[in-house]
C-alpha cells in the first residue's frame, strides 16, 4: 500500500510541476485590449481615374506632291529644323519643264492664227460692207476669228498649268516646324496619279505635346475638360510631368469588347524629354480638395463587439454584424453601412445623392469614437474617399479619437490594423493640389 501511494504522490506531483511550468512559462498571457485611435487631420485629398495614352505633337502636317517624278534633291533630313517657305526637296523637272515650253509652243501657234484670223476679218468686213461678197462669207471670217481667239485663251490656260506644275516640282515647308518623318530618297519616284504621296511628315511646334489618353467608358463620365492630369513615361520613370484635360472626343474607340473615348491632355514640353510616340500613364483628377478634414478609412469599418464591454461602455446601438464596407468603385466614395440598423442606406449612390458646391456626393457613415471608458457612436457625414482615407463633411471635430482597430485581447491578435484598405496596385497621389513637374 505504501509503494502506491508513493507513486501516486509522484505522478501528483509531476503533474502539478508541468501545470506550474506551463501556466509560468509557457503560457502564453493574455495581452490588454488596445484601442487604436486617431485624431482627424486636414489635407489633400482626391478622386481619380488611370489611363493610357501615347505622346503626340499638338499639330502635324503631311507635306506631298500634286506631280509625278522623281526626287532629284532632298534638302531636309529626320528631326531638321526648318521654316515656313523652306526648300526641302526637289523633283527632276526636266519633263515638266518640256511640257511648259509644249504650251508656250501652242500658244505662239494660237496667237499667230489670231493674227491672221483678225486681218482677214478686216478685209471680208470692208469688202461685205461693199456688197462684194455674200453674207455666209462673212460669217465664216467672224467665226474664224472667234475660234482663234478662243484658241489662244486655251493656249495660254495650258501655259499656265504647266508653270504650275513646274512650280510643284519645287517642295516647300508650309510651317515652321521639326521634321518628324521622312519618306522619300534621291532618285526615288512618286507618284501622284491616284493619291497625293507623303514625302515628309512635320510637326509644327514639339515644346507644345499632347497626350491622347484611352478612358474607360465607366470612368469618363467624371472627366471634365479642365481637370488637372498627371503622368509618366517610361524613358523618365522618376519625373511626373502635369497637364490639363482639353477635350474629349465622342467618337469611341472598341477594341475586344471594351470601349474607351480619347481624352486630350496638353502637357508643355519646355525641356524636350517628351517625344512623339511615347507611352504614357496617366492619372486624371477629377474631383481635388485641399485641407480638408480627414480619417482612415478603415475607421468606416470598425465596430465595436462584446469583449470590449469589460473594459468600456458602450453607447450607441451596435448592429449584429457590425459596420459592412461598401465600395463606391475605383477613385469612388468608400462608406459603410452599420447592419441591422439602416442607418447608412443614404450611403449608397444614387441620382437623389445630395451634393456639395464642389459636387462631391454627402453620404452617410457611422464611427465610434473614444471617450474616456466610453466607446460612443457617432454618425457623420462623408465626402471623397480614395481608399485610405475619408473627408469627413460634419459630424466630427479635430479633437475627436475616432477607434480605428482593436489590439490585444485572449488571442493577442490585431484587428482592423492595415496600414490602407487600398489597393496597393492604385497610383500614389500627390498632397498638394498644385500642379508642376515632380
Amino acid at each position: 500500500m505504501k509503494s502506491s501511494y508513493k507513486k501516486i504522490l509522484i505522478i501528483a506531483g509531476i503533474v502539478v510541476a508541468l501545470v506550474l511550468i506551463w501556466f509560468l512559462f509557457i503560457r502564453k498571457k493574455e495581452e490588454p485590449i488596445v484601442l487604436q485611435t486617431q485624431k482627424p487631420t486636414k489635407g489633400y485629398i482626391a478622386q481619380s481615374v488611370t489611363a493610357t495614352g501615347r505622346i503626340e505633337p499638338v499639330d502635324t502636317v503631311t507635306v506631298g506632291t500634286q506631280v509625278s517624278g522623281i526626287i532629284k534633291y532632298v534638302y531636309a533630313d529626320f528631326n531638321s529644323k526648318v521654316k515656313k517657305g523652306q526648300l526641302i526637296a526637289e523633283l527632276d523637272k526636266s519633263l515638266l519643264q518640256a511640257t511648259l515650253d509644249q504650251a508656250k509652243g501652242t500658244l505662239l501657234n494660237a496667237q499667230s492664227q489670231l493674227v491672221f484670223a483678225q486681218n482677214n476679218f478686216g478685209r471680208q468686213n470692208l469688202l461685205f460692207k461693199t456688197d462684194a461678197i455674200s453674207k455666209a462669207d462673212y460669217d465664216t471670217a467672224l467665226n474664224t476669228l472667234n475660234a482663234a481667239k478662243a484658241q489662244v485663251k486655251s493656249a495660254e490656260a495650258q501655259v499656265r498649268s504647266a508653270q504650275k506644275n513646274l512650280s510643284y516640282a519645287d517642295i516647300y515647308s508650309p510651317i515652321d516646324g521639326v521634321v518628324l518623318n521622312r519618306n522619300v530618297s534621291v532618285g526615288q519616284t512618286v507618284a501622284a496619279s491616284f493619291s497625293t504621296p507623303t514625302l515628309f511628315v512635320l510637326a509644327k511646334d514639339i515644346t507644345k505635346m499632347e497626350v491622347e489618353a484611352n478612358v474607360d467608358e465607366a470612368d469618363i463620365g467624371d472627366v471634365k475638360a479642365g481637370n488637372r492630369a498627371s503622368f509618366t513615361v517610361d524613358a523618365f520613370i522618376n519625373d511626373q510631368f502635369a497637364g490639363t484635360v482639353e477635350d474629349i472626343r465622342l467618337h469611341p474607340s472598341v477594341s475586344s469588347n471594351v470601349v474607351t473615348y480619347t481624352t486630350i491632355i496638353n502637357a508643355p514640353n519646355d525641356d524636350m524629354k517628351l517625344k512623339p510616340g511615347m507611352t504614357a500613364s496617366i492619372i486624371i483628377y477629377t474631383k481635388e480638395i485641399n485641407n480638408a478634414l480627414l480619417i482612415p478609412a478603415k475607421a468606416l469599418s470598425f465596430a465595436p463587439d462584446s469583449a470590449l464591454m469589460k473594459d468600456y461602455e458602450i453607447v450607441g446601438k451596435v448592429g449584429h454584424k457590425g459596420n459592412k464596407k461598401r465600395s463606391g468603385g475605383q477613385g469612388g466614395n468608400n462608406t459603410t453601412g452599420n447592419g441591422g440598423t439602416g442607418d447608412n442606406t443614404a450611403a449608397i449612390h444614387t441620382a437623389k445623392s445630395r451634393k456639395d458646391s464642389s459636387g462631391v456626393n454627402k453620404q452617410t457613415a457611422i464611427v465610434w469614437v473614444l471617450l474616456g471608458k466610453k466607446i460612443v457612436r457617432k454618425k457623420i457625414q462623408t465626402g471623397l474617399n480614395d481608399n485610405t482615407q475619408v473627408e469627413v463633411l460634419s459630424g466630427l471635430t479635430a479633437d475627436d479619437a475616432v477607434i480605428t482597430g482593436i489590439t490585444g485581447g485572449a488571442s493577442g491578435s490585431s484587428t482592423a490594423t492595415a496600414k490602407s484598405t487600398g489597393s496597393p496596385f492604385m497610383p500614389q497621389r500627390p498632397r498638394s493640389g498644385g500642379g508642376g513637374r515632380r
